[in-house]
């Protein structure tokens, strides 16, 4: 096993901010023509003026629905120590500003970040799969933590600014760098895995999502695979074996490179194999063989799918050489953010209300996995099970047979009461029995409106849906209800 340098990086006082970038590592990192007086070195990367603090980088990103050269100003205003502007389209409010003029600013973050990259001490770690790519994310860096410093994407940047500006942000002496990588098309992993060029690649699982922009799921096996076009020489991939992609996934990593595959989960051959688990009302209790050891572990969390993918985690760090016992004990603290299987108590009438938000996104993967979790909860006195779901989105064709499908798991899960949102849900709706029919709406707003009257005490009420069908609104509202939001 390989061991890396373990790098602590220190403050100099108390309230001092270690500098991120010199003034000329940064300038020559992203290039460009310079203005202004650039005097102060880069504390911190910044394509968004609400979270700018002083001394960050400005890079005026072109969005979608926005344009980053018209926060500019306000960057500059607030303290930033830098802007960085596409040649000629900057319009300063009055004298000159610290600024880099750049062909293309997106380009100018990828620059910084492959610099990041290049200077970097530590291992990387490249994350990827139709499922689980973020809680996975979070649970590395739990994981590595007592193994020294540990940095990871913020939220779920995956996409081609979400990664370089993940790296931009990567400090030299970091001991573990962990980045998740997304895709919705063939052919977008490839240069963000060249950009990360990770050490571990892990490829949580490849699932019928996105099925909009592929013919089939051995496609999307494909696009997953991409990510071994970065993999270091030698470098390991971590694959799912109880997927039927395993083996095209392995011969895919080896072509590419990869010294070794591992293969973790349930199967019989899985190298990190999972021996039994116990999901409890607030955590998973898990007996796995971690590549020859036997260990028994906690998770903060209940959910099958939390336990498959810690397997790959626990792989990760026996790799790397660090401690698998001290690594497994951190995970007793892990807890997936808001959105992601977030699980909060309130009090409600005489009882308790439990609300599990799932509402960042949803697929058919992770419905399903949301909908096991939900069944194995246990309501109070007089609650129900309540499924509260949203569309899945980009499904393509097979959308609304998709959403229907899922009405015999819910009832296999003795789900009591489903609301839905949605033209797809309406599908799942109609396929229910009568008495498991809440309600149904064509969109999230209205369903927010009139779910939290009809909850009441000992109730377990699980919301889902994309982020696409806002059923992140019908969380508030439940929120709000409760005197919380």
């Amino acid at each position: 096993m390989m061991r890396w340098p373990r790098c602590r990086w220190k403050w100099t006082g108390v309230g001092d901010v270690q500098p991120l970038w010199s003034r000329d590592a940064f300038a020559k990192a992203v290039g460009g023509t310079l203005t202004g007086t650039f005097e102060s070195p880069v504390t911190g990367i910044s394509i968004d003026t609400r979270t700018l603090s002083a001394g960050d980088a400005f890079f005026a990103i072109q969005g979608d629905n926005f344009n980053g050269h018209e926060f500019a100003d306000a960057a500059i205003e607030k303290g930033a120590a830098i802007a960085v502007c596409r040649t000629g389209h900057f319009s300063a409010g009055s004298g000159p500003v610290p600024r880099l003029d750049v062909e293309d600013v997106l380009r100018g973050l990828e620059y910084l970040g492959r610099a990041a990259r290049a200077r970097c001490k530590g291992r990387v770690i490249g994350v990827t799969g139709s499922v689980g790519k973020t809680s996975t994310k979070d649970i590395l860096r739990v994981a590595f933590k007592p193994s020294g410093t540990v940095h990871a994407s913020a939220a779920s940047y995956n996409n081609h600014w979400g990664v370089p500006l993940s790296l931009a942000r990567f400090r030299e002496d970091v001991a573990t760098g962990i980045f998740e990588i997304g895709m919705n098309h063939p052919g977008e992993i490839t240069p963000l895995s060249r950009m990360v060029r990770p050490d571990i690649a892990i490829i949580t699982t490849v699932e019928a999502v996105h099925m909009e922009a592929f013919n089939s799921v051995e496609e999307i096996a494909a696009a997953k695979a991409e990510i071994f076009d970065g993999l270091q020489s030698g470098g390991t991939a971590i694959l799912n074996r109880d997927n039927p992609h395993f083996a095209y996934l392995a011969d895919r990593a080896r072509s590419a490179g990869a010294g070794q595959v591992i293969g973790f989960g349930s199967n019989e051959a899985a190298d990190v194999q999972v021996v039994d688990s116990y999901l409890k009302a607030d955590c998973s209790v898990v007996n796995a063989n971690i590549l020859g050891a036997n260990l028994v572990y906690k998770i903060g969390s209940p959910g099958q799918h939390f336990v498959m993918n810690s397997l790959a985690v626990l792989a990760a760090v026996k790799i790397a050489g660090e401690d698998v016992a001290a690594a497994a004990l951190a995970l007793a603290g892990w807890t997936p953010p808001k959105g992601r299987g977030f699980r909060r108590e309130f009090p409600l009438g005489t009882g308790i209300l439990t609300l599990i938000d799932e509402s960042y996104n949803a697929n058919p993967a992770s419905m399903r996995a949301a909908i096991t979790t939900l069944g194995q909860a246990e309501p109070g006195p007089g609650g129900r099970r309540i499924a509260v779901l949203g569309d899945m989105l980009e499904l393509g064709e097979q959308s609304r047979v998709l959403h229907a499908s899922l009405h015999k798991l819910i009832a296999e899960s003795g789900v009591d009461l489903v609301f839905t949102a949605g033209s797809h849900m309406e599908a799942l709706y109609d396929a229910l029995p009568t008495e498991m029919r809440g309600g149904h709406e064509a969109e999230a707003a209205p369903l927010a409106a009139s779910l939290p009257g009809k909850l009441g005490p000992g109730d377990v009420v699980m919301v889902k849906g994309s982020n696409g069908s806002r059923m992140m609104d019908v969380v508030a509202a439940i929120e709000v209800w409760l005197g919380t939001g």
